[in-house]
């Protein structure tokens, strides 16, 4: 049966191509929500461009024809825009007759639903409005044309059941033939099923349909660290191969995501030269409350925003050798060209050749804004993603609908992208009690 859907205003900030998710059923946008999204498109941020884009749609639907008639939709629907008048007010009870933004849009909503002659829906991605309209009699529910389960998120990982004598061919001729299907690189553990100690370690070729062992990492380690868990180990393996592109690392905070990643790509770059420079970045979302501007140049306002990644470089070099010379610190690297520090605001339209690119607390931005950064990549690019779901300070986005469990879903099966779920924390045993229990 046909439906009506009512937009809130936070849906077309979120993606303004949302007027034609609906496949041929009608849309209808409350007038408040037009005034609302004037008030963003002044701004530079991603919600700013989303208000400006939608405006562009709107401007061009508007030449088809009347918008409070409606104008047909490229989908089989119909698109109208609905007047707000102090009449619907009334239909709300007296808690919700406030005039306020949301409560015009519930009462416009509300409006539609008593004169339509088919199920209307009012869309927002607002918790408490989807209350607000269930408990006046209103069909809600969430945006949820990009939303990823987190809890069936790709692992990257599976178990094969093997024999002995399987996981000891493998191991004599480099290589095993696998019946069952997996996706591109995924990370796999042959299992001997009589003597299930007995394992090996793996990565699925699709292209050849086997089971393919993992790099070999340097006896010292990557800039001294080594792996300390399966997991780690397999996401080396895919950090350090030139002929996967695209990495994605999840897991929750001390699992070593950031840590390992930034290893590889010093290890890759300084030491084997295979790319020109580490260029590091990540989104500038606080913790709590914002301290407000800061003083100085672009490097003095990052430097609090790119704190975790000096520590963990710092870390990388070790502090003090012995005799009490200190090593050289994140700084001289950035002098040497080595690393690169980089704000994601100024990445649009930037075309980066043969760097090695990660970007950290990746799960803050949006499915549009992942698309923008990994659409920069050059010829001899790797991109790394790093992030945990469960911690997400962007307020317009939540752990299925965040940029990185987004891309995770949509590049499983290619062949140039591998993803690694990392599950046990290494940072301290306090960290991972915490990580845990809180």
């Amino acid at each position: 049966m046909k439906k009506t859907f009512v937009l809130d205003t936070n849906v077309l900030l979120h993606d303004p191509q949302a007027l034609f998710r609906f496949e041929d059923n009608d849309v209808v946008i409350p007038m408040t929500v037009i005034e609302e999204l004037d008030r963003f498109k002044k701004e530079q941020s991603e919600t700013g461009r989303n208000a400006r884009q939608f405006s562009r749609l709107m401007d061009a639907l508007r030449a088809k024809g009347s918008l409070v008639d409606g104008v047909q939709l490229e989908t089989g629907g119909q698109l109208r825009v609905d007047l707000y008048t102090e009449e619907h007010m009334q239909g709300l009870p007296p808690e919700l007759r406030s005039d306020q933004g949301d409560n015009r849009i519930l009462a416009v909503a509300l409006d539609v639903k008593s004169s339509a002659d088919c199920p209307v829906v009012f869309v927002t991605k607002d918790t408490n409005l989807r209350i607000k309209a269930d408990v006046i009699g209103l069909t809600a529910q969430d945006f949820e044309s990009d939303k990823v389960s987190i809890d069936d998120l790709y692992s990257g990982t599976a178990e094969v059941q093997s024999t002995q004598e399987q996981i000891d061919l493998f191991y004599s001729q480099g290589y095993l033939d696998i019946t069952e299907e997996f996706y591109a690189n995924q990370c796999l553990t042959l299992v001997d099923v009589s003597n299930p100690s007995h394992t090996a370690l793996a990565r699925y070729n699709h292209a050849l349909r086997r089971a393919i062992p993992l790099l070999q990492t340097p006896k010292d380690g990557l800039w001294g660290v080594h792996s300390r868990n399966r997991e780690q180990q397999f996401a080396i393996d895919l950090l350090l191969n030139e002929d996967i592109q695209l990495v994605t690392l999840v897991g929750k905070a001390g699992t070593g995501k950031t840590l390992l990643a930034i290893a590889a790509g010093l290890f890759k770059s300084a030491d084997e030269g295979q790319y020109s420079r580490l260029l590091v970045s990540r989104p500038v979302f606080p913790m709590g409350r914002d301290l407000g501007f800061l003083p100085g140049d672009i490097n003095e306002k990052l430097s609090p925003w790119m704190q975790p990644i000096f520590d963990n470089v710092e870390l990388l070099l070790g502090g003090i050798e012995e005799g009490g010379k200190r090593k050289r610190g994140y700084k001289e690297l950035v002098d040497l060209g080595i690393l690169e520090i980089e704000a994601l605001t100024y990445i649009r339209g930037r075309s980066i050749p043969k760097q090695y690119m990660i970007v950290d607390e990746a799960q803050n931005l949006t499915p549009h804004e992942i698309k923008t950064i990994v659409t920069r990549a050059g010829e001899g690019t790797k991109i790394i993603l790093t992030g945990d779901p469960y911690q997400i300070d962007n307020p317009y986005i939540d752990a299925s609908s965040n940029g990185l469990t987004y891309v995770v879903e949509k590049f499983k099966e290619a062949d140039l992208a591998g993803h690694v779920t990392l599950t046990k924390g290494e940072r301290s045993c306090l960290a991972e009690l915490a990580a845990n229990l809180l």
